[in-house]
């Protein structure tokens, strides 16, 4: 970090968000407090509604709008708003969801953490629009842990020691930490992580991207560090109701856990998820049904959320 306020620039990606850009733009300006925010880039990926006409309306900070030209994913998005940022004016730059609203003063705890040596990524705690615990910190993916998800379930999991992947326990969000990765939904990642590890994966359309970068730089020595003194609000939850979306983020899980393990590790793995898919979905879960399907069916593609 350079002397004086961290020079921070956001990258928030779009895609037909109009009923909730708004609030994220006019969140910033508070959040920022304490940094020096250098620039706001918005991506689109060729949203159909009234989006970019509200960027110019809300706010008075310098915004920068990027048209990716077509639906090219969340990675895409974010590799377009990177590109047209200086790095070297810059100590780090914060990725967006554009359902996300900044409380006052969020971004510089997290400035601050990354101060320290080795720390690439900072990520905030995230919170329910009533203010409720949103868990975003994972563990790292392994056989072990989809095997114990599949049969208790993964919010079970996470509250017991360490045998989940997502961690769910109220108590593990009260301190800060290292963590092996974090939603992508908000995190601050250092000029230098950028620099040293490049571009996105955008060969992951939405889900796992931000797993994959944040285990590539953890890869390289870097480390993601949780930090709750930031709290952002993130309203969310598509995945969670959308059958599509929700087998989406499964494939992409297991594709990511294929590149990364042993061919018998994957098997193991790949057995363990599509057994827990399997189990709630004869327990009535509707995108279950959906994750089972796009499972057994690995070159089905995904074509709708281009549209």
């Amino acid at each position: 970090m350079t002397p004086g306020p961290p020079r921070i620039a956001i990258v928030i990606v779009t895609y037909n968000s109009a009923p909730v850009l708004e609030g994220c733009l006019r969140s910033l300006d508070e959040g920022a407090r304490g940094v020096r925010l250098t620039h706001v880039v918005v991506a689109d990926n060729n949203s159909k509604d009234d989006c970019l006409k509200i960027v110019g309306e809300v706010t008075d900070l310098p915004v920068q709008i990027v048209q990716v030209g077509r639906n090219a994913g969340y990675a895409a998005a974010i590799n377009a708003g990177v590109e047209v940022l200086d790095l070297d004016a810059l100590d780090a730059v914060l990725v967006l969801n554009p359902d996300c609203r900044l409380r006052p003063g969020s971004l510089l705890p997290l400035a601050e953490s990354l101060g320290k040596p080795g720390r690439g990524i900072a990520a905030p705690l995230l919170v329910n629009p009533d203010g409720s615990l949103q868990p975003s910190l994972r563990r790292m993916p392994a056989v072990g842990r989809a095997v114990v998800e599949a049969i208790i379930g993964g919010n079970l999991a996470g509250r017991i020691g360490t045998l989940g992947e997502m961690v769910t326990h109220p108590r593990e969000y009260a301190r800060a930490g290292e963590v092996a990765w974090a939603t992508g939904a908000a995190m601050l990642i250092s000029t230098g992580l950028i620099k040293e590890i490049g571009a996105w994966d955008e060969s992951f359309l939405l889900y796992s991207e931000e797993t994959e970068f944040s285990l590539r730089a953890r890869d390289r020595g870097w480390i993601t560090w949780y930090e709750p003194a930031s709290v952002v609000e993130h309203i969310g939850g598509d995945s969670a109701i959308n059958p599509m979306l929700a087998s989406l983020l499964i494939v992409n899980k297991v594709k990511l856990f294929r590149r990364r393990r042993s061919t018998p590790a994957f098997v193991a793995y790949y057995l363990a998820v599509v057994l827990g898919e399997a189990l709630r979905a004869l327990m009535g879960r509707r995108i279950s049904k959906a994750s089972v399907v796009a499972l057994l069916r690995p070159s089905r593609r995904v074509h709708k959320l281009a549209d």
